[in-house]
């Protein structure tokens, strides 16, 4: 209602306005005005001016979002050992893009000052000149060029798993589904066991083919560890929709595309712990907080739920919008040291493990209701009895 009302509001001043430039134009009749719809040498001196105008706000306010939001780096800590190489391309791209955008935009509002309309001139017509297209095609061919080529060598750096770390890397594999994640750890074989999506059921919630050999020993988990220093080789599956696993401080990210199997690899080189206490994340931490506190002053004042204070955690995110609670797509991740992470490990049971506890559960279920009735049935006959005597 509220919103059908602004809008009605917006119609009728847009209304009034409108009338009342028709009176305006009523009152100028009989008036000597320039009415033409030729711009004149005002007017292009005007524009010419704008034009300026428009270039100083569009330094002030680079100027303004560098000293205002200098302190919040859009790349900063990563934490796998291809991060850096991630971020100097990264860098490379972003300042390449702000010395030509800087230039550029100069430029052209300086030569739209220049060459501004003026009575009596007339624009010159130039062809072409083969030297200056050579130019100005080949800089940019030749910056891109080096920044693809880069990007390859990156990539392929990133992508290209060796025979020696894949044998001393551990397998993981990442399942998306609307709307979560679930992580399988492929066990002391290291080998994941076959998967469909026909073999979902009960707890079996990631299709896992538990008659393959490989397959005894998978553990599956809501919580992702992984060990600092250790090569891990991601599987990542679909169930439904495409979605996107997106690791942003491990500079990781690859589609999860239902029926087929996508890939990726990196090594932590930065503990939670060790992440916490870097200089550039505990001042995070705490700007973060200070605007909690702010904000908590406010649901308090209005009787809701303060906010609880952040804690920093690497996390495991979903980069595409797969559905109306694609926000929830969160997966907490812990990197641990090589010990810790074993520990860890070593007291989660296996998926098959955990089939047949939930099958004996499922059994002991089905024959506790009989017993149940019968006590109900046994209670009620002796408590109706003592209410006839």
């Amino acid at each position: 209602m509220t919103s059908l009302l602004v809008l009605i509001i917006l119609v009728l001043l847009s209304i009034a306005l409108w009338q009342l430039t028709k009176i305006f134009d009523l009152t100028q009749i009989g008036q000597k005005s320039e009415n033409s719809q030729v711009a004149n040498d005002d007017d292009n001196n005007v524009q010419g001016y704008l034009m300026f105008g428009f270039l100083g706000f569009i330094y002030l306010t680079t100027i303004f979002c560098l000293v205002k939001y200098g302190n919040l780096p859009l790349l900063d800590n990563s934490a796998s050992e291809h991060g850096p190489m991630i971020d100097n391309l990264m860098v490379i791209s972003l300042v390449l893009i702000f010395v030509v955008q800087t230039i550029t935009q100069a430029l052209l509002h300086y030569f739209a000052f220049k060459y501004r309309g003026k009575e009596g001139n007339k624009a010159f017509y130039y062809a072409d000149n083969n030297k200056l297209e050579f130019i100005w095609s080949s800089i940019p061919a030749i910056v891109l060029a080096g920044l693809i080529f880069y990007g390859l060598y990156a990539w392929n750096d990133i992508m290209f798993v060796d025979k020696e770390d894949e044998a001393d890397a551990i397998v993981i594999e990442l399942y998306a589904k609307q709307f979560g994640w679930e992580a399988r750890y492929a066990g002391k074989d290291n080998a994941l066991g076959k998967a469909n999506v026909r073999y979902i059921e009960g707890v079996n919630t990631l299709g896992v083919d538990l008659e393959d050999p490989n397959a005894q020993d998978d553990i599956v988990v809501n919580e992702l560890h992984l060990p600092k220093g250790k090569r891990v080789i991601f599987k990542i599956r679909s169930q439904d929709v495409l979605h996107s696993a997106y690791m942003p401080h491990f500079r990781a990210q690859m589609n999860c595309v239902p029926g087929m199997v996508t890939n990726f690899s990196f090594t932590p080189t930065k503990t939670t712990e060790e992440m916490r206490g870097t200089e550039a994340m505990i001042a995070k931490v705490n700007h973060i907080n200070q605007l909690r506190e702010k904000k908590n002053k406010q649901l308090v004042a209005e009787g809701k739920t303060p906010l609880d204070p952040y804690t920093f955690d690497y996390l495991l995110l979903c980069n595409k919008i797969c559905g109306a609670s694609h926000y929830n797509m969160q997966m907490k991740i812990v990197v641990d040291t090589p010990e810790d992470f074993k520990a860890w490990l070593k007291d989660k049971p296996t998926l098959v493990q955990a089939v047949k506890t939930a099958a004996e559960a499922d059994k002991k279920s089905e024959e506790a209701p009989a017993t149940t009735k019968d006590s109900t049935s046994t209670m009620t006959t002796d408590s109706t009895a003592v209410a006839m005597k």
